[in-house]
């Protein structure tokens, strides 16, 4: 059977359902994704509503109604949205509340494109559809005959403003709503624009519908227009916002100027082309194709940007940070406690040009804060552990990304290791004073989830080490974060070889139940996080005692059944179920923590183990279906995991500049770089069973290690894969086959 290409057959977005992930509930992720109508890196989002207002989860596959069409810029359910507002058609009627205009609708009438949704809205006979710009939407409304088909314009309740001009045939407003992460100013400006005279006016103050009032500021606002409509008439709606003013509003409204709607879509379906089609993909198993594409779609949606353009065509951004209105580049919805492992990773290879914007954001961040975002949505959120914006920033600079402010980065990086947030302790560095110190954050200081702070604490002073470095930083200015790059080391328990909550006079705490869920950990045990060391694998062998004991300890994590430990939570959260309901053990790859540790076999001389466990995962944890993924996709690393781990390779210590080995799910892919050069990924003999590395050349040369270097991918190099359906027990087991360890750099 001859392979399946991406661009032979089909363009790579017709691979893509933005549905993947949507069949998801609080107790249960999938994904605990939506269907993301956007641009790639797009400031709006949006996504028909199925839950009611404020709801964290707003489309879930399972649902039967669709309340309107919204733009969202939520970057997942647990962190919720901002600056939304929903659109829907009604006919017969005047209707306004959520429940009340809420049409049923089937998944079979459903089209779900990340340039183009269709839905049709049985309840009231009307097909709606949406493609989408950076900043702005055109929406298509196909009603029936009805001498009153109306849209409702709903900004949501907390504080929310709408103007209906007739004259105009617009709807302009704005909408406060938020989760939080916003100066007092904040606001959302939108601007709607019809092709069709209105025959009915009404806005709405906190649910009561006035006839004839124009313009209504209340808690919860509204606005309903209205129009006779013959059979199969199509009524157009163009829509833009702006963080920064209704005149920006406006202005970004012209990103739709002289196209139609179906121009707009197909404008919007070659950018995801151009974009997805980076990466070419031959096969000739369709549901991987499928996965592999979708994936990569969520990989670039976030982090989403924040900036708009002036009338001088110069990019600027409302600050979410001190509410001012100031020149650059701003992004925002991403935690770096998910996404440095492999999303920025992936960014830096495939789109440096996008991460130079980004970096440029992060020193806009740091300028108007004083400190560097870890969960920003759209400010500074107070969410998960670590100080991972030192490997963001340290990666991108390692990696070649150029053009940032990098004085103003470092000054951030440094920053965040002697200080923390007044308002949001998780951003900086919560405990640096213990673990400045000590050498680690003690379990019985009263803060939570310590010894994960300090493993990751410990990886991040290695990144601003590298860093340094590359800046060209004295040796005095750095040791001290050579120095804390061993702090991973104070919380190793010889006894269990796994990590362990150390309390401030220098004991482990105890008792000591190393599958009991968060306490020292987060989202996650000792199983879990004990691999958290990304910088030092050899340093954690020797730990452990040698190649033997650390692919014991590796091999337990699957052997283990999944038994779990969740007093902790007083419940059992989801991503305890997740790992659960698996059958792969105590691993849980359904959330962040152990994502890199099935690499790393490749540091003990059983590279196989890798192959085979990364093969797994992939098959039996993924899929293009509503309920493809094994936990919270979280803003693309999930999804990153699985674009690089089917290219065959994967960052397991981002900033140092090696790919730990795995196998390519894929008889061939081309990644077109961004720099000219072309790197072919060559596997001919893959298949189900043939799943091992037998061998591998790069430009024709055999190499017998388990790692690539950026250099060489970057200056294009043909991979031409060996796969067999057994392992090989004698490619890659020398010590010099090993990726980077900071032990290696160290005197003996």
């Amino acid at each position: 059977m001859l392979a399946l290409s991406a661009s032979a057959v089909e363009s790579p977005v017709d691979y893509v359902s933005t549905l993947v992930g949507t069949q998801s509930k609080h107790s249960l992720s999938t994904g605990n994704t939506y269907p993301a109508i956007a641009l790639p890196w797009g400031m709006n989002f949006w996504t028909p509503q199925t839950g009611k207002m404020g709801d964290g989860w707003a489309y879930t596959y399972d649902a039967d109604k669709i309340r309107g069409i919204k733009q969202t810029h939520q970057p997942s359910p647990w962190i919720n949205d901002y600056a939304q507002f929903a659109i829907m058609p009604v006919t017969g009627k005047v209707v306004f509340d959520e429940d009340e205009r809420a049409s049923w609708f089937s998944h079979k009438a459903e089209v779900a494109r990340p340039y183009y949704y269709r839905t049709y809205l049985a309840d009231w006979d009307v097909v709606a559809e949406i493609a989408p710009t950076e900043r702005a939407a055109i929406m298509q409304f196909t009603f029936p005959e009805s001498e009153l088909s109306t849209v409702v314009v709903d900004p949501f309740d907390n504080g929310s403003q709408v103007t209906v001009d007739p004259s105009q045939r617009r709807i302009t407003g704005y909408t406060t709503k938020n989760s939080g992460g916003v100066p007092d100013n904040f606001r959302n400006y939108f601007v709607i624009e019809f092709d069709k005279p209105f025959t009915y006016a009404a806005t709405v103050a906190d649910g009561e519908i006035r006839k004839g009032t124009l313009s209504t500021t209340a808690d919860h606002a509204g606005g309903i227009v209205g129009f006779a409509t013959g059979k199969g008439e199509k009524v157009t709606a163009r829509i833009a916002s702006s963080f920064i003013s209704p005149e920006q509003a406006e202005r970004n409204l012209k990103e739709l100027d002289g196209r139609s709607f179906a121009q707009v879509k197909n404008d919007a379906r070659d950018k995801w082309n151009e974009t997805l089609g980076r990466i070419d993909i031959e096969d000739n198993d369709i549901d991987r194709l499928r996965t592999f594409y979708s994936c990569l779609y969520r990989s670039v949606l976030f982090p989403r940007s924040f900036y708009e353009y002036d009338a001088e065509g110069q990019p600027v951004h409302y600050s979410p940070y001190n509410g001012k209105v100031l020149p650059g580049y701003m992004y925002t919805d991403t935690g770096f406690w998910d996404t440095f492992r492999a999303l920025f990773p992936l960014l830096n290879l495939m789109y440096p040009s996008v991460n130079t914007k980004i970096q440029e954001g992060l020193a806009n961040t740091y300028k108007e804060s004083g400190f560097l975002p870890e969960w920003a949505s759209p400010g500074h959120r107070g969410c998960m552990v670590g100080n991972n914006s030192a490997s963001i920033v340290a990666d991108a600079y390692l990696s070649g990304v150029r053009g940032q402010d990098m004085a103003a980065l470092w000054d951030g990086v440094v920053n965040g290791t002697k200080n923390v947030h007044p308002d949001v302790p998780s951003t900086g560095r919560l405990g640096h004073e213990y673990y400045n110190r000590l050498g680690y954050v003690p379990y019985d200081v009263d803060i939570k989830e310590n010894a994960a702070r300090t493993l990751e604490y410990a990886y991040d002073d290695w990144c601003i080490y590298k860093l340094g470095q590359a800046l060209g930083k004295s040796k005095k200015e750095l040791k001290p974060f050579a120095e804390r790059a061993l702090n991973y080391r104070n919380l190793y328990d010889p006894e269990h070889k796994l990590m362990r909550g150390k309390n401030k006079d220098g004991k482990f705490q105890s008792p000591f139940n190393p599958l009991k869920w968060g306490d020292a950990f987060t989202e996650g045990n000792s199983w879990h996080y004990s691999w958290s060391v990304f910088h030092d694998p050899k340093g954690l062998i020797n730990l452990m005692g040698g190649n033997d004991e650390f692919v014991c300890m590796l091999d337990s994590v699957f052997s283990v059944p999944p038994v779990f430990d969740e007093s902790y939570y007083n419940s059992v959260i989801h991503e305890i179920r997740e790992m659960q309901i698996m059958n792969m053990g105590n691993y849980a790859h359904g959330n962040q923590p152990i994502q890199h540790m099935i690499y790393l076999y490749d540091w003990a001389a059983q590279p196989w183990k890798t192959q085979h466990w990364v093969r797994e995962t992939m098959d039996r944890m993924y899929n293009p279906n509503p309920d493809g993924y094994c936990g919270d996709e979280d803003n693309g690393q999930t999804s990153a995991w699985y674009v690089f781990s089917a290219l065959g390779f994967y960052p397991v210590c981002p900033g140092s500049g090696q790919y730990a080995l795995g196998a390519p799910l894929f008889k061939k892919a081309t990644v077109k770089l961004e720099n000219g050069n072309t790197l072919t990924i060559n596997a001919p003999a893959n298949s189900y069973e043939n799943r091992y590395v037998g061998k591998l050349t790069l430009n024709g040369k055999n190499i017998d290690r388990n790692y690539l270097t950026r250099e060489e991918l970057m200056d294009g190099a043909h991979l031409e894969f060996t796969m067999q359906d057994a392992p090989s027990l004698t490619r890659g087991v020398s010590a010099s086959s090993a990726p980077y360890s900071f032990s290696n750099e160290l005197p003996e």
